[in-house]
């Protein structure tokens, strides 16, 4: 009997090089946000190339942080995509705010622009793009728009949580728009096991006399005094500014991301490797609807997800797809079922029917598995099978 392989969707990509780093921080005598938490910053801001860099435990904390500090609150309007994690949107929700949410552009996974247009209205005060899969959002279509429109005091803060090391025009996405959010969690591409960090260019936006100080204290109770500097000799007093957060990054966590940042090059070009092997079996089939990762113009994918579509596939196929595929030892995923199928949207009101495009790229949207220690031979092997299940499927039909 042929061995079955095991193929898992995305496992994290650690070395002995961060194990001993984490340790370096447990035997340093200082484990929260520290020195390590300040060099990670710096080393994101050179990255990204971008003026300042607040690091994180989340990207959702990182989006609903601008949020709280630049008072978008009930009664104000922000504009989001249904097709998206409910991050993006929930946190619009914390803040009182149900988002209006702009259908994708038909065969896109990507807000429709002529849409979004007409959904612009007095109260609209935010605009909360998502590079989806880790290809950028059309940044200068938004600010055309927004410039059309006369409305360039709309903030335009990007769901990037996909999109660390992606590149827009030419350049690495970080600095394009007001804000960009990006994520470390455990499955990124990047990771701090759990993490996050915005980037900006403006310290001060809006108004701010120092928005990244206001950023790192809203993100630690509103405390004037982080804990570092509380803990030096006779620096004990501290006051509580603001009704804070507490969403602060350890040093632990940002030990793990700077090592994680060093590799990151190495680990985004065996990415692009899989996403090309993945590719050139794949697009010689009819069936197949090739997932957007390079315009050849200088816009390009993190290479986060490979998310791949069958033409032809209802929903039920494509989950059985998953279900045949599992049973061959290989791990996919789908991303994502938009936010008005979930319970809470449906709650808040929310029909799918209103959001057609979003559905149609979801019932035949399968992902398939891509990370750093993935060999090109079992990516091989994952794109053959699912080119011999997917027949399988349709010979059936």
């Amino acid at each position: 009997m042929e061995k079955v392989k095991n193929i898992p969707f995305s496992p994290p990509d650690i070395t002995e090089e961060e194990i001993n780093a984490v340790i370096d921080v447990l035997k340093s005598g200082w484990i929260t946000s520290g020195p390590n938490l300040a060099k990670f910053e710096e080393e994101i801001k050179e990255y990204c190339k971008v003026n300042k860099a607040v690091a994180l435990n989340s990207a959702t904390a990182a989006m609903e942080l601008i949020l709280k500090v630049l008072d978008i609150k009930e009664g104000d309007e922000i504009i989001t995509t249904p097709y998206t994690y409910t991050a993006t949107a929930s946190v619009a929700v914390h803040r009182g705010i149900l988002p209006v949410m702009c259908d994708v552009a038909k065969d896109s996974f990507y807000m429709d622009y002529d849409k979004l247009k007409s959904l612009i209205t007095d109260k609209t005060k935010v605009i909360m793009p998502v590079d989806y899969a880790g290809y950028p959002a059309d940044y200068d279509r938004i600010k055309e728009i927004l410039k059309e429109l006369n409305r360039e005091d709309i903030i335009i803060s990007v769901d990037s949580a996909h999109s660390f090391g992606a590149s827009y025009k030419g350049e690495k996405v970080g600095g394009q728009c007001d804000f960009h959010s990006f994520s470390f969690h455990a499955v990124k591409n990047l990771t701090t096991a759990e993490g996050g960090a915005i980037t900006f260019n403006d310290n001060n936006f809006a108004g701010k006399e120092d928005l990244y100080k206001e950023f790192k204290y809203t993100a630690l109770h509103g405390q004037s005094k982080d804990a570092l500097s509380k803990m030096q000799a006779g620096a004990w007093e501290y006051d509580i500014l603001t009704d804070g957060f507490k969403c602060n990054m350890t040093d632990i966590n940002a030990a793990i991301g700077r090592v994680q940042l060093r590799r990151y090059e190495d680990m985004l070009k065996i990415r692009k490797a899989i996403f090309e092997t993945y590719t050139r079996v794949l697009e010689k089939e009819d069936f197949s609807i090739i997932p957007l990762y390079n315009d050849n113009e200088g816009t390009e994918s993190s290479y986060h997800l490979y998310t791949y579509r069958v033409k032809g596939f209802k929903e039920e196929d494509r989950n059985l797809l998953i279900k045949k595929l599992a049973e061959k030892g290989i791990s996919t995923n789908v991303h994502y079922k938009p936010l008005p199928m979930l319970t809470l949207y449906k709650n808040l009101g929310y029909k799918i029917e209103d959001y057609p495009n979003a559905y149609a790229q979801y019932e035949n949207e399968i992902t398939l598995p891509v990370y750093s220690t993935l060999a090109l031979e079992d990516a091989e092997y994952v794109a053959e099978e699912t080119v011999k299940t997917i027949k399988e499927i349709l010979s059936s039909k």
